[in-house]
């Protein structure tokens, strides 16, 4: 597949993006490598998980976004169908990515071969070993899996997508060199975790924009993804919310002009290649598209650091400073991933979905019967508090 790097100007042949109040500015498509692959993508992606209407995909292709990402367990796989359809006739000039969670080859290449039928494709640019969080996941039969399948033709590159552990991840995955391309946890929540008493001591901890850099050096492409940290920041648009009253949560973790800020922090990381950004509507899609013209700013700097002081209490970095499991066997940074789906996204039915994927002896415990939390978090999220509320919605 030949991806042009020609300079073409967003939305379109002679149209252009304007700011509010600010008179229309033509503004070109800048492209990087994805690690060593040879490929070149936008800077910006396009993360289909929770998009239901097929024309922002299309008008995506159409303005010159590279990369489209989407998975089997999606809208209950009906996201690769749609995904598929929206690019049909535009194969040659796109790259699409999927997932798989199964934890066996056998598992994994049946999630392959629906991922092709559903996408109407013979092959996956990118396919990933998807949610791994620790690196015993990453285990010698799915990489196996993922070697069959590029000697087969049906994917170009191996990945792996990592929600938890990110840095380790990174790290392990740089050293076992049979993966081509990392999805990865990055936004401005993310910074070096202080010790505690009850903190996971046992190796030292990094921020991400470090580990990133690093795993960027050896090779590895970098694809970004929760660059909005949690979603949380779409609530002001009105987003239809399950479980919570739609304005007060946005007074609480959504103020204007954070969604852009956001990106655009994400993205002056240069060893960051991409990031896939969900996004559902047209606006969304025109945002974000100013990300990768406009720099990060000294008042994009206070909108993020006023953000990040409504977060205090709420947001898990997943950084796995706690070890990540409290004494009873929850694992607190799933939950409160899922949990983000319903309350950031307005994505009730996937949340509820992932939360009925977690083993039945944790969906039957409750935070409200312990008398205090085991799990310490380094950044102060009210976990026993944001458990609860999980439990309480999706259980």
């Amino acid at each position: 597949m030949s991806i042009s790097s020609s300079r073409r100007g967003f939305l379109g042949a002679g149209l252009s993006l304007a700011a509010a109040g600010a008179a229309p500015v033509e503004v070109p498509l800048t492209y990087r490598l994805l690690g060593k692959t040879g490929l070149k993508v936008t800077p910006l992606s396009f993360g289909c998980m929770t998009t239901s209407d097929a024309s922002v995909i299309e008008r995506a292709a159409d303005v010159g976004i590279v990369h489209f990402d989407t998975a089997r367990a999606y809208q209950g796989g009906n996201n690769e169908r749609m995904v598929g359809a929206a690019l049909k006739g535009r194969r040659g000039k796109v790259i699409i990515s999927s997932k798989s969670q199964g934890k066996t080859a056998q598992a994994a290449l049946a999630d392959l071969e629906t991922s092709l039928k559903e996408l109407g494709t013979d092959y996956l640019d990118i396919w990933y070993l998807h949610s791994k969080s620790d690196p015993a996941e990453v285990t010698d039969e799915l990489l196996e899996a993922q070697r069959a399948a590029k000697k087969a033709g049906k994917i170009r590159l191996a990945g792996v997508s990592t929600h938890f552990n990110m840095d380790r991840m990174l790290k392990h995955l740089v050293e076992r060199g049979q993966t081509d391309v990392v999805l990865t946890t990055y936004n401005f929540a993310m910074r070096s975790v202080a010790a505690d008493k009850n903190t996971d001591t046992s190796a030292p901890r990094t921020d991400m924009t470090t580990a990133i850099q690093a795993a960027r050096k050896s090779g590895l492409g970098i694809v970004a993804m929760k660059t909005m940290a949690g979603g949380t920041v779409r609530v002001a648009r009105g987003d239809r919310l399950y479980g919570a009253e739609p304005r007060a949560l946005a007074q609480e973790l959504g103020k204007p002009g954070v969604p852009l800020a956001a990106l655009k922090w994400a993205l002056k990381n240069e060893a960051v290649d991409t990031a896939i950004v969900c996004m559902t509507d047209h606006d969304q899609l025109q945002e974000n598209l100013r990300a990768m013209a406009e720099p990060f700013t000294h008042r994009d700097e206070v909108v993020l650091s006023g953000q990040l002081a409504r977060m205090e209490g709420v947001y898990c970095r997943m950084c796995g400073a706690c070890k990540g499991v409290c004494e009873k066997g929850v694992p607190v940074p799933d939950v409160l991933r899922i949990l983000t789906y319903a309350e950031g996204y307005g994505q009730f039915a996937m949340a509820r979905e992932r939360y009925l994927e977690l083993p039945e002896a944790v969906r039957t415990i409750r935070c409200g019967d312990c008398a205090e939390c085991s799990v310490a978090c380094a950044n102060r999220v009210r976990v026993r508090e944001r458990v609860g509320r999980a439990q309480e919605m999706l259980a």
